[in-house]
């Protein structure tokens, strides 16, 4: 796609970000995906990345990790391609984004977590030559505020 943009996310994006991550089934008020992108922004071992053509049609949300049994890491928090726009190469373009992120802070792996429920987006990693390693259980615990 010769008219794709990737570049880092702004505060201006959190109407588009904050409607794709709706999309991704985590639905927020762009008021407070604002307020998130600000933050997310002062933090240099976070990245937010968008897909542009005549708009935002993607994103991707990756971190350095240092994790006791192996290191310093990239991990892709989120990632989410329009509709429309899938099949496109947005979201490999965003994915190398993400991975020429990583080389340029001397982490030498990027991992990502895929719902097993999404199963469209297994082949889509595999073809981009991530290996999957396990499966697992993820459990949360709300606390009370």
């Amino acid at each position: 796609m010769s008219n794709l943009t990737i570049r880092k996310a702004k505060i201006t994006d959190a109407q588009p970000v904050a409607e794709l991550s709706a999309m991704l089934g985590y639905p927020v008020e762009t008021g407070v995906m604002s307020e998130r992108l600000e933050r997310l922004g002062k933090r240099e071992d976070h990245v937010l990345f968008v897909a542009e053509t005549t708009a935002v049609v993607g994103w991707i949300h990756a971190a350095e990790q240092e994790i006791l049994e192996v290191g310093r890491v990239c991990e892709v928090w989120g990632l989410v391609v329009a509709e429309g726009q899938r099949g496109r190469r947005v979201g490999r373009s965003l994915v190398e984004a993400v991975e020429q992120w990583a080389l340029a802070r001397d982490l030498s792996e990027v991992s990502v977590r895929s719902n097993v429920l999404r199963a469209e987006s297994h082949p889509f990693y595999e073809r981009l030559g991530y290996v999957r390693l396990k499966t697992q259980h993820a459990y949360r615990k709300r606390l009370p505020r």
